[in-house]
């Protein structure tokens, strides 16, 4: 799955586009490395979003295609926290 996908799907980003410009902005890391909005997304996966000041690590634990409310929490687990 497209990591932008992954994003809004998961509801860590609202909406896709927002997601894509945070790809492009560098503030997006795949298991430490800087990420674009096409890169695939893999179980396993440690996901760090920067938002500002807190930066935010979570783990995919799954990839789901719909972007159905119920199931967004189910995609990732927060690993840490900074701040």
């Amino acid at each position: 799955m497209r990591l932008d996908k992954f994003l809004k799907n998961s509801r860590l980003i609202k909406r896709r586009t927002v997601a894509k410009e945070a790809c492009d902005n560098g503030r997006i890391e795949i298991n430490g490395k800087t990420a674009k909005a096409g890169s695939i997304v893999n179980e396993g996966d440690i996901i760090t979003v920067n938002y500002g000041t807190m930066p935010l690590s979570v783990l995919v634990t799954s990839l789901v295609e719909s972007s159905k409310k119920e199931y967004a929490k189910t995609m990732y687990r927060e690993v840490k926290k900074e701040g």
